[in-house]
Protein backbone atom coordinates (compact mmCIF):
# COMPACT_ATOMS: atom_id res chain seq x y z
CA UNK A 1 0.00 0.00 0.00
CA UNK A 2 1.01 3.42 -0.57
CA UNK A 3 1.49 6.44 1.74
CA UNK A 4 -1.64 7.91 0.52
CA UNK A 5 -4.06 5.03 0.78
CA UNK A 6 -2.45 4.43 4.38
CA UNK A 7 -3.16 8.06 5.10
CA UNK A 8 -6.97 8.19 3.62
CA UNK A 9 -7.14 4.77 5.40
CA UNK A 10 -6.13 6.06 8.70
CA UNK A 11 -8.14 9.99 8.29
CA UNK A 12 -11.18 7.44 7.25
CA UNK A 13 -11.15 5.22 10.40
CA UNK A 14 -10.40 7.99 12.95
CA UNK A 15 -13.06 9.83 11.36
CA UNK A 16 -15.07 6.90 11.96
CA UNK A 17 -14.28 6.73 15.46
CA UNK A 18 -15.40 10.27 15.93
CA UNK A 19 -18.73 9.33 14.37
CA UNK A 20 -19.19 6.50 16.83
CA UNK A 21 -18.45 8.67 19.76
CA UNK A 22 -20.62 11.72 18.89
CA UNK A 23 -23.95 9.65 17.95
CA UNK A 24 -23.64 5.67 18.04
CA UNK A 25 -27.15 5.04 16.00
CA UNK A 26 -26.27 7.66 13.81
CA UNK A 27 -22.92 6.18 12.58
CA UNK A 28 -24.42 2.91 12.56
CA UNK A 29 -27.29 3.74 10.16
CA UNK A 30 -25.11 5.33 8.18
CA UNK A 31 -22.48 2.09 8.07
CA UNK A 32 -26.02 0.38 6.71
CA UNK A 33 -26.55 2.68 3.61
CA UNK A 34 -22.69 2.36 3.37
CA UNK A 35 -23.14 -1.46 3.23
CA UNK A 36 -25.93 -1.38 0.87
CA UNK A 37 -24.75 1.17 -1.58
CA UNK A 38 -21.31 -1.30 -1.48
CA UNK A 39 -23.83 -4.31 -2.38
CA UNK A 40 -25.30 -2.06 -4.77
CA UNK A 41 -22.57 -1.42 -7.00
CA UNK A 42 -20.34 -4.87 -6.52
CA UNK A 43 -21.64 -6.22 -9.57
CA UNK A 44 -20.65 -3.30 -11.39
CA UNK A 45 -17.47 -3.34 -9.80
CA UNK A 46 -16.75 -7.10 -10.92
CA UNK A 47 -17.75 -6.25 -14.44
CA UNK A 48 -15.02 -3.62 -14.45
CA UNK A 49 -12.37 -6.32 -12.76
CA UNK A 50 -13.49 -8.57 -15.02
CA UNK A 51 -13.04 -6.31 -18.67
CA UNK A 52 -10.19 -5.35 -17.73
CA UNK A 53 -8.69 -8.46 -16.41
CA UNK A 54 -9.97 -9.56 -20.28
CA UNK A 55 -8.20 -6.69 -21.39
CA UNK A 56 -5.15 -7.28 -20.13
CA UNK A 57 -5.38 -10.98 -20.66
CA UNK A 58 -5.42 -10.64 -24.37
CA UNK A 59 -3.28 -7.78 -24.91
CA UNK A 60 -0.05 -8.02 -25.00
CA UNK A 61 2.29 -5.48 -22.81
CA UNK A 62 4.81 -5.05 -25.24
CA UNK A 63 2.25 -4.69 -27.92
CA UNK A 64 0.98 -1.53 -25.87
CA UNK A 65 4.54 -0.42 -25.26
CA UNK A 66 5.15 -0.81 -29.14
CA UNK A 67 1.88 0.99 -30.28
CA UNK A 68 1.10 3.55 -28.08
CA UNK A 69 4.17 3.30 -26.08
CA UNK A 70 6.49 6.82 -24.54
CA UNK A 71 8.36 6.38 -27.70
CA UNK A 72 5.32 5.67 -30.42
CA UNK A 73 4.98 9.64 -30.59
CA UNK A 74 2.25 11.36 -32.51
CA UNK A 75 1.50 7.85 -34.10
CA UNK A 76 0.94 6.27 -30.89
CA UNK A 77 -1.40 9.16 -29.57
CA UNK A 78 -3.79 9.31 -32.73
CA UNK A 79 -4.16 5.50 -32.59
CA UNK A 80 -5.43 6.13 -29.07
CA UNK A 81 -7.50 9.14 -29.72
CA UNK A 82 -8.86 6.54 -32.62
CA UNK A 83 -9.28 3.82 -30.35
CA UNK A 84 -11.12 5.45 -27.81
CA UNK A 85 -13.34 7.36 -30.40
CA UNK A 86 -14.39 4.34 -31.39
CA UNK A 87 -14.77 1.91 -28.58
CA UNK A 88 -17.60 2.10 -26.13
CA UNK A 89 -16.53 1.55 -22.83
CA UNK A 90 -18.10 2.71 -19.78
CA UNK A 91 -15.86 5.77 -18.21
CA UNK A 92 -16.07 3.73 -14.60
CA UNK A 93 -13.99 1.04 -16.70
CA UNK A 94 -12.04 3.45 -18.78
CA UNK A 95 -10.55 4.80 -15.76
CA UNK A 96 -9.26 0.84 -14.73
CA UNK A 97 -7.73 0.12 -18.00
CA UNK A 98 -6.07 3.55 -18.80
CA UNK A 99 -3.97 2.77 -15.38
CA UNK A 100 -3.28 -0.93 -16.61
CA UNK A 101 -2.48 0.73 -20.15
CA UNK A 102 0.16 2.64 -18.55
CA UNK A 103 1.85 -0.23 -16.46
CA UNK A 104 1.82 -2.05 -19.52
CA UNK A 105 4.18 0.52 -21.29
CA UNK A 106 1.55 3.10 -22.69
CA UNK A 107 2.66 6.59 -22.52
CA UNK A 108 1.16 9.46 -20.34
CA UNK A 109 0.31 11.42 -24.28
CA UNK A 110 -1.53 8.14 -25.64
CA UNK A 111 -3.34 7.07 -22.69
CA UNK A 112 -4.74 10.82 -22.24
CA UNK A 113 -5.88 10.76 -25.75
CA UNK A 114 -7.54 7.40 -25.28
CA UNK A 115 -9.76 8.65 -22.18
CA UNK A 116 -10.17 11.95 -23.51
CA UNK A 117 -11.51 11.03 -26.91
CA UNK A 118 -13.65 7.71 -25.38
CA UNK A 119 -15.46 10.61 -22.85
CA UNK A 120 -15.82 13.40 -25.57
CA UNK A 121 -16.21 12.27 -28.74
CA UNK A 122 -19.00 9.38 -29.43
CA UNK A 123 -18.35 7.69 -33.18
CA UNK A 124 -20.76 5.04 -32.20
CA UNK A 125 -23.57 7.02 -31.74
CA UNK A 126 -23.02 9.58 -34.69
CA UNK A 127 -25.94 8.09 -36.35
CA UNK A 128 -28.43 8.77 -33.40
CA UNK A 129 -26.95 12.23 -32.53
CA UNK A 130 -27.02 13.48 -36.32
CA UNK A 131 -30.90 11.91 -36.45
CA UNK A 132 -31.93 13.55 -33.15
CA UNK A 133 -29.59 17.25 -33.44
CA UNK A 134 -28.69 17.38 -37.14
CA UNK A 135 -26.07 16.22 -39.10
CA UNK A 136 -23.55 19.33 -39.17
CA UNK A 137 -24.09 19.93 -35.65
CA UNK A 138 -23.60 16.31 -34.77
CA UNK A 139 -19.84 16.01 -37.16
CA UNK A 140 -18.93 19.96 -35.75
CA UNK A 141 -19.61 18.63 -31.93
CA UNK A 142 -17.57 15.60 -33.02
CA UNK A 143 -14.89 17.33 -35.02
CA UNK A 144 -14.42 19.87 -32.04
CA UNK A 145 -14.14 17.42 -29.26
CA UNK A 146 -11.53 15.26 -30.92
CA UNK A 147 -9.84 17.98 -31.64
CA UNK A 148 -9.96 19.58 -27.56
CA UNK A 149 -9.77 15.70 -26.53
CA UNK A 150 -5.83 15.84 -28.78
CA UNK A 151 -5.29 19.49 -27.18
CA UNK A 152 -5.58 18.19 -24.02
CA UNK A 153 -3.71 15.11 -24.15
CA UNK A 154 -0.80 17.05 -25.97
CA UNK A 155 -1.10 19.72 -22.57
CA UNK A 156 -0.89 16.96 -20.13
CA UNK A 157 1.55 15.07 -21.71
CA UNK A 158 3.96 17.81 -21.69
CA UNK A 159 2.70 19.24 -18.07
CA UNK A 160 3.47 15.21 -16.77
CA UNK A 161 6.92 14.84 -18.45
Amino acid sequence: MDLTTEVILALTGVLLLLSVVKDRRKTAAALRVAYKGFLRLLPSILAIILVVGLIIGFVPPRWIARVIGQNSGALGVAIASLLGAVLFIPVIIAFPLARSMLDMGAGIMATAAFITTLTMVGFVFLPLEIKELGKRFAIARNALSFAAAIAIAVVIGVIIR
